[in-house]
Protein backbone atom coordinates (compact mmCIF):
# COMPACT_ATOMS: atom_id res chain seq x y z
CA UNK A 1 0.00 0.00 0.00
CA UNK A 2 1.69 3.48 -1.21
CA UNK A 3 2.15 6.30 1.24
CA UNK A 4 -0.22 9.23 1.27
CA UNK A 5 0.19 11.50 -1.56
CA UNK A 6 1.92 14.52 -0.98
CA UNK A 7 0.53 18.31 0.87
CA UNK A 8 1.90 21.24 2.10
CA UNK A 9 4.99 20.20 3.89
CA UNK A 10 3.89 20.23 7.85
CA UNK A 11 0.64 21.75 7.33
CA UNK A 12 -0.65 17.97 7.02
CA UNK A 13 0.83 16.97 10.57
CA UNK A 14 -2.21 18.08 12.70
CA UNK A 15 -4.46 16.00 10.40
CA UNK A 16 -2.66 12.48 11.18
CA UNK A 17 -3.15 13.23 15.02
CA UNK A 18 -6.94 14.26 13.64
CA UNK A 19 -6.82 11.22 12.39
CA UNK A 20 -5.73 9.19 14.65
CA UNK A 21 -7.52 10.47 17.26
CA UNK A 22 -11.16 10.11 15.71
CA UNK A 23 -9.81 6.24 15.53
CA UNK A 24 -8.80 6.33 18.87
CA UNK A 25 -12.47 7.45 19.29
CA UNK A 26 -14.29 4.77 17.64
CA UNK A 27 -11.94 2.16 19.37
CA UNK A 28 -13.52 3.37 22.88
CA UNK A 29 -16.74 3.96 21.91
CA UNK A 30 -16.84 0.13 20.43
CA UNK A 31 -14.45 -0.95 23.75
CA UNK A 32 -17.06 0.28 26.00
CA UNK A 33 -20.52 -0.36 24.69
CA UNK A 34 -20.76 -3.78 26.41
CA UNK A 35 -19.99 -2.61 29.86
CA UNK A 36 -22.50 0.72 29.46
CA UNK A 37 -25.29 -1.55 27.24
CA UNK A 38 -24.87 -4.77 29.85
CA UNK A 39 -27.49 -3.81 32.03
CA UNK A 40 -30.28 -3.76 29.17
CA UNK A 41 -28.98 -7.54 28.13
CA UNK A 42 -28.59 -8.95 31.65
CA UNK A 43 -31.97 -10.75 32.03
CA UNK A 44 -33.76 -8.68 29.33
CA UNK A 45 -34.65 -9.50 25.59
CA UNK A 46 -33.30 -10.15 23.54
CA UNK A 47 -30.37 -12.03 25.27
CA UNK A 48 -31.60 -12.58 28.69
CA UNK A 49 -27.41 -13.14 30.06
CA UNK A 50 -27.29 -14.09 33.27
CA UNK A 51 -24.51 -12.35 34.80
CA UNK A 52 -22.01 -15.38 34.41
CA UNK A 53 -22.88 -15.52 30.66
CA UNK A 54 -22.16 -11.73 30.69
CA UNK A 55 -18.74 -11.88 32.08
CA UNK A 56 -18.07 -15.16 30.18
CA UNK A 57 -18.59 -13.00 26.89
CA UNK A 58 -16.68 -10.10 28.43
CA UNK A 59 -13.64 -12.45 28.87
CA UNK A 60 -13.73 -14.51 25.65
CA UNK A 61 -14.41 -11.27 23.38
CA UNK A 62 -11.27 -9.71 25.15
CA UNK A 63 -9.11 -12.85 23.77
CA UNK A 64 -9.98 -11.28 20.33
CA UNK A 65 -8.28 -8.26 21.87
CA UNK A 66 -5.01 -9.90 23.00
CA UNK A 67 -4.84 -11.74 19.37
CA UNK A 68 -5.66 -8.44 17.40
CA UNK A 69 -2.76 -6.74 19.75
CA UNK A 70 -0.29 -9.42 19.36
CA UNK A 71 -0.97 -10.04 15.36
CA UNK A 72 -0.81 -5.76 15.24
CA UNK A 73 2.48 -5.62 17.65
CA UNK A 74 3.45 -8.78 15.42
CA UNK A 75 2.95 -7.29 11.69
CA UNK A 76 3.17 -4.00 12.10
CA UNK A 77 6.71 -2.92 11.84
CA UNK A 78 7.05 -5.87 9.39
CA UNK A 79 4.27 -4.73 6.63
CA UNK A 80 3.31 -1.31 7.98
CA UNK A 81 1.64 0.90 10.00
CA UNK A 82 -0.61 2.26 7.56
CA UNK A 83 -1.81 -0.84 6.77
CA UNK A 84 -2.54 -2.04 9.66
CA UNK A 85 -3.97 1.33 11.09
CA UNK A 86 -6.91 1.03 8.07
CA UNK A 87 -7.45 -2.50 8.37
CA UNK A 88 -8.06 -2.66 12.21
CA UNK A 89 -11.16 0.48 11.62
CA UNK A 90 -12.60 -1.76 9.03
CA UNK A 91 -12.30 -4.47 11.29
CA UNK A 92 -13.84 -3.38 14.50
CA UNK A 93 -16.56 -1.28 12.58
CA UNK A 94 -17.47 -4.24 10.72
CA UNK A 95 -17.95 -5.98 14.18
CA UNK A 96 -20.24 -3.76 15.53
CA UNK A 97 -22.55 -3.29 12.75
CA UNK A 98 -22.85 -7.60 12.68
CA UNK A 99 -23.15 -7.11 16.81
CA UNK A 100 -26.28 -5.27 16.46
CA UNK A 101 -27.68 -7.72 14.39
CA UNK A 102 -27.07 -10.70 16.64
CA UNK A 103 -30.17 -12.82 18.39
CA UNK A 104 -28.61 -15.29 19.88
CA UNK A 105 -25.43 -15.47 22.80
CA UNK A 106 -23.22 -17.29 20.59
CA UNK A 107 -23.65 -14.81 17.90
CA UNK A 108 -23.32 -12.17 19.75
CA UNK A 109 -19.96 -13.14 20.94
CA UNK A 110 -18.47 -13.72 17.53
CA UNK A 111 -19.32 -10.39 16.94
CA UNK A 112 -17.68 -9.09 20.01
CA UNK A 113 -14.40 -11.18 19.30
CA UNK A 114 -14.11 -9.87 15.66
CA UNK A 115 -15.26 -6.44 17.13
CA UNK A 116 -12.26 -6.40 19.60
CA UNK A 117 -9.68 -8.17 17.27
CA UNK A 118 -9.93 -5.00 14.85
CA UNK A 119 -9.90 -2.77 18.61
CA UNK A 120 -6.77 -4.36 19.89
CA UNK A 121 -4.97 -3.83 16.36
CA UNK A 122 -5.20 -0.18 16.15
CA UNK A 123 -4.12 1.36 19.47
CA UNK A 124 -0.35 0.46 19.54
CA UNK A 125 -0.45 1.26 15.65
CA UNK A 126 -1.77 4.63 16.40
CA UNK A 127 0.49 5.68 19.14
CA UNK A 128 3.36 4.71 17.35
CA UNK A 129 2.41 6.97 14.56
CA UNK A 130 1.47 9.56 16.60
CA UNK A 131 4.88 9.72 18.63
CA UNK A 132 6.89 9.49 15.41
CA UNK A 133 4.60 12.44 13.84
CA UNK A 134 4.67 14.53 17.00
CA UNK A 135 7.61 17.03 18.26
CA UNK A 136 10.25 16.15 20.50
CA UNK A 137 9.50 18.93 22.81
CA UNK A 138 5.66 18.66 23.12
CA UNK A 139 5.55 14.53 22.62
CA UNK A 140 3.57 13.41 25.58
CA UNK A 141 1.21 16.69 25.39
CA UNK A 142 0.54 15.65 21.87
CA UNK A 143 0.32 11.86 22.54
CA UNK A 144 -2.47 12.47 25.32
CA UNK A 145 -4.17 14.62 23.40
CA UNK A 146 -4.84 11.91 20.81
CA UNK A 147 -5.24 9.30 23.76
CA UNK A 148 -8.08 10.89 25.09
CA UNK A 149 -9.42 9.54 22.06
CA UNK A 150 -10.26 6.11 23.22
CA UNK A 151 -11.85 7.54 27.09
CA UNK A 152 -13.89 10.56 24.88
CA UNK A 153 -15.49 7.43 22.73
CA UNK A 154 -16.33 5.87 25.78
CA UNK A 155 -18.15 8.63 27.02
CA UNK A 156 -20.20 8.79 23.71
CA UNK A 157 -21.20 4.89 24.24
CA UNK A 158 -21.74 5.61 28.11
CA UNK A 159 -24.31 8.81 26.83
CA UNK A 160 -25.55 6.62 23.75
CA UNK A 161 -26.40 3.77 25.97
CA UNK A 162 -28.21 6.42 28.77
CA UNK A 163 -30.34 7.42 26.30
CA UNK A 164 -31.24 4.84 24.27
CA UNK A 165 -31.27 1.54 26.34
CA UNK A 166 -34.42 2.26 28.71
CA UNK A 167 -35.89 3.07 25.93
CA UNK A 168 -35.02 1.30 22.85
CA UNK A 169 -32.53 -1.66 24.07
CA UNK A 170 -28.87 -2.30 23.32
CA UNK A 171 -28.56 -2.75 19.49
CA UNK A 172 -28.67 1.14 18.43
CA UNK A 173 -25.68 1.27 20.29
CA UNK A 174 -23.96 -0.91 18.63
CA UNK A 175 -25.71 -0.29 15.46
CA UNK A 176 -24.59 3.90 15.49
CA UNK A 177 -21.01 2.95 15.25
CA UNK A 178 -21.17 1.87 11.44
CA UNK A 179 -20.81 5.86 10.53
CA UNK A 180 -17.35 4.91 11.55
CA UNK A 181 -16.68 2.96 8.69
CA UNK A 182 -17.14 6.56 6.60
CA UNK A 183 -13.13 7.35 8.40
CA UNK A 184 -12.31 4.85 5.59
CA UNK A 185 -11.62 6.75 2.44
CA UNK A 186 -10.57 9.71 4.41
CA UNK A 187 -7.52 6.98 5.83
CA UNK A 188 -6.95 5.76 2.89
CA UNK A 189 -6.05 9.15 0.87
CA UNK A 190 -4.58 10.65 3.98
CA UNK A 191 -2.94 8.68 6.14
CA UNK A 192 0.58 8.15 5.80
CA UNK A 193 3.25 5.29 5.95
CA UNK A 194 5.57 5.77 9.19
CA UNK A 195 9.25 7.30 8.14
CA UNK A 196 11.06 4.75 10.50
CA UNK A 197 9.19 1.74 8.85
CA UNK A 198 10.17 2.48 5.62
CA UNK A 199 13.84 3.61 6.30
CA UNK A 200 13.64 -0.20 7.87
CA UNK A 201 12.24 -1.19 4.44
CA UNK A 202 15.63 0.32 2.68
CA UNK A 203 12.92 2.74 0.89
CA UNK A 204 15.26 5.45 2.00
CA UNK A 205 13.57 8.07 -0.67
CA UNK A 206 10.25 7.16 0.78
CA UNK A 207 11.20 8.15 4.29
CA UNK A 208 13.09 11.52 3.43
CA UNK A 209 10.01 12.34 1.33
CA UNK A 210 7.47 11.85 3.89
CA UNK A 211 9.68 13.39 6.31
CA UNK A 212 9.79 16.46 4.00
CA UNK A 213 6.00 16.41 3.24
CA UNK A 214 5.25 16.72 7.24
CA UNK A 215 7.71 18.75 8.58
CA UNK A 216 9.99 16.39 10.02
CA UNK A 217 13.75 15.83 10.48
CA UNK A 218 15.02 14.02 7.23
CA UNK A 219 15.77 10.10 8.73
CA UNK A 220 19.22 9.26 7.77
CA UNK A 221 19.54 5.95 7.07
CA UNK A 222 20.99 3.19 8.73
CA UNK A 223 24.97 2.72 8.77
CA UNK A 224 24.16 -1.40 8.78
CA UNK A 225 20.94 -3.00 6.93
CA UNK A 226 18.42 -3.89 9.61
CA UNK A 227 16.91 -7.15 10.49
CA UNK A 228 13.30 -7.93 10.62
CA UNK A 229 11.76 -6.60 14.24
CA UNK A 230 10.40 -9.61 16.15
CA UNK A 231 9.54 -9.66 19.91
CA UNK A 232 13.12 -11.40 20.75
CA UNK A 233 14.13 -7.74 20.08
CA UNK A 234 12.49 -6.90 23.29
CA UNK A 235 13.91 -9.80 25.31
CA UNK A 236 17.74 -8.94 24.10
CA UNK A 237 19.83 -8.68 27.78
CA UNK A 238 19.52 -5.73 29.44
CA UNK A 239 15.44 -5.30 27.91
CA UNK A 240 14.31 -8.65 29.03
CA UNK A 241 13.61 -7.62 32.46
CA UNK A 242 12.28 -4.34 31.91
CA UNK A 243 9.82 -5.74 29.25
CA UNK A 244 8.61 -8.11 32.19
CA UNK A 245 7.47 -5.86 34.01
CA UNK A 246 6.14 -3.49 31.54
CA UNK A 247 4.12 -6.51 30.90
CA UNK A 248 2.89 -7.25 34.63
CA UNK A 249 2.43 -3.80 34.68
CA UNK A 250 -0.20 -3.38 31.95
CA UNK A 251 -1.90 -6.68 33.20
CA UNK A 252 -3.09 -5.17 36.47
CA UNK A 253 -3.85 -2.12 34.91
CA UNK A 254 -6.46 -3.44 32.12
CA UNK A 255 -7.77 -6.03 34.29
CA UNK A 256 -8.47 -3.21 36.39
CA UNK A 257 -10.02 -0.88 33.69
CA UNK A 258 -11.98 -3.37 31.90
CA UNK A 259 -13.09 -5.11 35.42
CA UNK A 260 -14.53 -1.43 36.49
CA UNK A 261 -15.66 -0.61 32.99
CA UNK A 262 -17.64 -4.01 32.66
CA UNK A 263 -19.50 -4.11 36.03
CA UNK A 264 -19.53 -0.83 37.21
CA UNK A 265 -23.08 -0.13 35.82
CA UNK A 266 -24.10 -3.40 36.53
CA UNK A 267 -22.99 -3.10 40.53
CA UNK A 268 -24.71 0.29 40.97
CA UNK A 269 -28.01 -1.01 39.34
CA UNK A 270 -27.91 -3.63 42.25
CA UNK A 271 -26.67 -0.88 44.81
CA UNK A 272 -30.10 0.65 44.14
CA UNK A 273 -29.79 2.98 41.24
CA UNK A 274 -31.77 3.20 38.24
CA UNK A 275 -30.92 1.99 34.99
CA UNK A 276 -29.54 5.28 33.56
CA UNK A 277 -28.65 6.83 36.63
CA UNK A 278 -25.91 3.87 36.50
CA UNK A 279 -24.94 3.64 33.54
CA UNK A 280 -23.86 7.26 33.80
CA UNK A 281 -21.41 6.40 36.52
CA UNK A 282 -19.70 4.62 33.83
CA UNK A 283 -20.15 8.11 31.62
CA UNK A 284 -18.27 10.32 34.75
CA UNK A 285 -15.34 7.06 35.01
CA UNK A 286 -14.44 8.24 31.52
CA UNK A 287 -14.89 11.43 31.84
CA UNK A 288 -12.18 11.37 34.44
CA UNK A 289 -9.86 8.86 32.28
CA UNK A 290 -10.31 12.36 30.01
CA UNK A 291 -9.42 14.58 32.18
CA UNK A 292 -6.34 12.35 33.68
CA UNK A 293 -5.01 11.95 30.17
CA UNK A 294 -4.99 15.51 29.51
CA UNK A 295 -3.35 16.56 32.93
CA UNK A 296 -1.09 14.13 32.85
CA UNK A 297 -0.28 14.44 29.35
CA UNK A 298 0.64 18.43 30.03
CA UNK A 299 2.91 17.29 32.91
CA UNK A 300 4.72 14.17 31.12
CA UNK A 301 6.88 16.64 28.94
CA UNK A 302 8.35 18.24 31.94
CA UNK A 303 8.85 15.11 34.58
CA UNK A 304 8.47 12.47 32.43
CA UNK A 305 5.18 9.80 32.15
CA UNK A 306 6.70 6.91 34.67
CA UNK A 307 6.06 8.89 38.08
CA UNK A 308 2.45 10.17 36.79
CA UNK A 309 1.76 6.48 36.37
CA UNK A 310 2.68 5.87 39.88
CA UNK A 311 0.57 8.71 41.30
CA UNK A 312 -2.07 8.00 39.59
CA UNK A 313 -2.10 4.61 40.52
CA UNK A 314 -2.06 5.88 43.52
CA UNK A 315 -5.36 8.25 42.93
CA UNK A 316 -7.53 5.26 42.06
CA UNK A 317 -6.20 2.78 44.90
CA UNK A 318 -7.42 5.87 46.81
CA UNK A 319 -10.83 6.43 45.46
CA UNK A 320 -11.64 2.81 45.30
CA UNK A 321 -11.21 2.33 49.01
CA UNK A 322 -12.74 5.21 49.74
CA UNK A 323 -16.09 4.04 47.75
CA UNK A 324 -15.59 0.76 49.34
CA UNK A 325 -16.96 2.96 52.25
CA UNK A 326 -20.56 3.27 50.58
CA UNK A 327 -20.50 7.55 51.00
CA UNK A 328 -23.56 10.08 49.82
CA UNK A 329 -24.52 10.01 45.85
CA UNK A 330 -22.33 13.01 45.36
CA UNK A 331 -19.24 12.00 47.08
CA UNK A 332 -19.56 8.71 45.19
CA UNK A 333 -19.50 10.25 42.01
CA UNK A 334 -16.81 12.66 42.60
CA UNK A 335 -15.08 9.48 43.48
CA UNK A 336 -15.62 7.64 40.60
CA UNK A 337 -14.42 10.64 38.78
CA UNK A 338 -11.17 10.00 40.72
CA UNK A 339 -10.96 6.59 40.50
CA UNK A 340 -11.12 6.97 36.22
CA UNK A 341 -8.64 10.20 36.56
CA UNK A 342 -6.24 7.87 38.21
CA UNK A 343 -7.18 4.30 37.13
CA UNK A 344 -8.06 4.93 33.16
CA UNK A 345 -6.02 7.71 32.80
CA UNK A 346 -2.79 5.59 34.14
CA UNK A 347 -3.33 3.49 31.26
CA UNK A 348 -3.23 6.01 28.60
CA UNK A 349 0.15 7.44 30.02
CA UNK A 350 1.37 3.99 30.42
CA UNK A 351 0.90 4.23 26.54
CA UNK A 352 3.20 6.82 26.48
CA UNK A 353 5.60 5.88 29.18
CA UNK A 354 6.26 2.40 26.91
CA UNK A 355 6.04 4.26 23.14
CA UNK A 356 9.13 6.37 24.87
CA UNK A 357 10.70 3.53 26.34
CA UNK A 358 11.40 1.52 23.32
CA UNK A 359 13.83 2.46 20.69
CA UNK A 360 11.45 3.63 17.34
CA UNK A 361 12.51 0.49 15.42
CA UNK A 362 10.75 -1.35 17.74
CA UNK A 363 8.11 1.06 19.24
CA UNK A 364 5.07 -0.44 17.75
CA UNK A 365 6.75 -3.99 18.42
CA UNK A 366 7.08 -3.28 22.33
CA UNK A 367 3.69 -1.36 22.46
CA UNK A 368 1.43 -4.14 20.63
CA UNK A 369 2.93 -7.16 23.01
CA UNK A 370 2.89 -5.13 26.38
CA UNK A 371 -0.96 -4.40 25.48
CA UNK A 372 -1.19 -7.99 24.38
CA UNK A 373 -0.06 -9.54 27.18
CA UNK A 374 -1.78 -6.98 29.16
CA UNK A 375 -5.02 -8.24 27.71
CA UNK A 376 -4.69 -11.32 29.43
CA UNK A 377 -5.65 -8.68 32.41
CA UNK A 378 -8.28 -7.61 30.56
CA UNK A 379 -9.71 -11.07 29.57
CA UNK A 380 -9.31 -11.75 33.63
CA UNK A 381 -11.38 -8.61 34.73
CA UNK A 382 -14.70 -9.53 33.53
CA UNK A 383 -15.06 -12.75 34.77
CA UNK A 384 -13.03 -11.55 37.86
CA UNK A 385 -15.84 -8.62 38.40
CA UNK A 386 -18.60 -11.58 37.99
CA UNK A 387 -17.32 -13.31 40.84
CA UNK A 388 -16.82 -10.49 42.86
CA UNK A 389 -20.36 -8.77 42.34
CA UNK A 390 -22.25 -12.26 43.60
CA UNK A 391 -20.52 -11.89 46.95
CA UNK A 392 -22.34 -9.94 49.81
CA UNK A 393 -22.56 -6.03 49.32
CA UNK A 394 -21.10 -6.33 46.02
CA UNK A 395 -20.52 -2.52 45.63
CA UNK A 396 -18.06 -2.62 48.48
CA UNK A 397 -16.95 -6.01 47.35
CA UNK A 398 -15.75 -4.71 43.98
CA UNK A 399 -14.34 -1.58 44.96
CA UNK A 400 -12.09 -3.71 47.45
CA UNK A 401 -11.03 -6.06 44.83
CA UNK A 402 -9.72 -3.43 42.01
CA UNK A 403 -8.45 -1.14 44.48
CA UNK A 404 -6.23 -4.19 45.50
CA UNK A 405 -4.99 -4.92 41.43
CA UNK A 406 -4.43 -1.23 40.80
CA UNK A 407 -2.11 -0.78 44.05
CA UNK A 408 0.10 -3.97 42.95
CA UNK A 409 0.19 -2.41 39.17
CA UNK A 410 1.50 0.86 40.65
CA UNK A 411 4.10 -1.62 42.49
CA UNK A 412 5.15 -2.94 39.57
CA UNK A 413 5.83 0.38 37.67
CA UNK A 414 7.91 1.22 40.92
CA UNK A 415 10.40 -1.40 39.62
CA UNK A 416 10.27 -0.41 35.85
CA UNK A 417 13.54 1.29 34.87
CA UNK A 418 13.02 4.95 33.45
CA UNK A 419 15.04 4.10 30.33
CA UNK A 420 16.32 0.91 28.29
CA UNK A 421 19.80 0.09 29.06
CA UNK A 422 22.51 1.24 26.15
CA UNK A 423 23.47 -2.12 25.50
CA UNK A 424 19.89 -3.00 24.98
CA UNK A 425 19.41 -0.12 22.80
CA UNK A 426 22.36 -0.44 20.70
CA UNK A 427 23.02 -4.40 20.43
CA UNK A 428 19.67 -5.49 19.47
CA UNK A 429 19.80 -6.71 15.98
CA UNK A 430 16.59 -4.79 14.78
CA UNK A 431 17.19 -1.52 16.58
CA UNK A 432 17.27 1.58 14.29
CA UNK A 433 20.79 2.64 15.15
CA UNK A 434 19.83 6.29 14.14
CA UNK A 435 17.90 6.11 17.43
CA UNK A 436 19.28 4.01 19.90
CA UNK A 437 20.89 6.25 22.18
CA UNK A 438 19.24 5.65 26.01
CA UNK A 439 16.45 8.07 26.05
CA UNK A 440 14.55 9.31 29.80
CA UNK A 441 11.05 7.88 29.41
Amino acid sequence: MPSAPPTTSGRSRPLIFVLCWLCLLADGYDLMSYGATLPGLIGRPPLALTPVEAGHIGSLALVGMLVGSLVAGTLTDRVGRRRIFISSVAIFSLGMLLTSFASTPDTFLAARILTCFGVGGLLPTAVALATEFASPRTRSRTLALVLTGPPTGMVLAAAAAAWLVPTHGARPVYALAGAFLLLLPVLWLRLPESPAYLLARGRATEAAEVAVVHGLETPAPPATPTARTTVRTLLTPGMLGATLLIWATTFFSLLTVFGITTWLPQVMTQAGYGLGSSIRFLLVYCVGAVLGTVVAGRLADRVGPKPLVVVGYACAVAALLLIALRPPSAVLLVLVLVAGFGGFGTQNILNDFIARFYPPAVRATGLGWALGVGRLGGIVGPTFGAWVITQSAPLTATSLAFAATAALGGLVMLLVPKAVEARAATSAPDADPAASAVRPA
